[in-house]
């Protein structure tokens, strides 16, 4: 049976956006994924430039907020910023919860290097963590 993870930030703009994308990617048919937000900010530009700078599409994801059926849904959710962490609902019995602490790019400010440089390293951070994750079963990522 395929693991079913659930990405979880803010807005669902960056972070779970890459994340999912990275669980698609490297995961394949060993899982299936998603991602939302306690918000819906919209795909980030710059998160879809990170991750296709990476090979990786993410331009066809969107942005939702989160909904019950994606905690019924899910096996595993992963908050990937503290406010998500802090207004997570109430997980149905059997589902684990993993909290990982990623700075938000999209706050970053800088030139376009800097900030191309910022998404950069939240995407190969990200990467490493589902990478992780993926590979040990439910790894914190710490």
């Amino acid at each position: 049976m395929k693991r079913r993870i659930l990405f979880l930030c803010t807005g669902n703009a960056c972070r779970s956006q890459m994340a999912e994308g990275w669980a698609r990617h490297l995961g394949g048919e060993r899982v299936d994924v998603r991602s939302a937000g306690i918000e819906a900010h919209g795909l980030h530009p710059r998160a879809v430039e990170a991750m296709a700078d990476a090979g990786v599409d993410i331009s066809g994801q969107a942005s939702h907020r989160l909904t019950g059926e994606d905690l019924q849904w899910a096996d595993l959710v992963v908050t990937v910023c503290g406010h998500a962490d802090e207004h997570c609902p109430v997980l149905p019995p059997g589902t684990r919860r993993v909290h990982w602490a990623v700075d938000d790019p999209a706050r970053a400010d800088g030139d376009g290097d800097t900030l191309r440089a910022i998404f950069h390293a939240c995407r190969d951070g990200i990467r490493e963590r589902v990478s992780r994750l993926l590979n040990e079963g439910d790894d914190d990522g710490a």
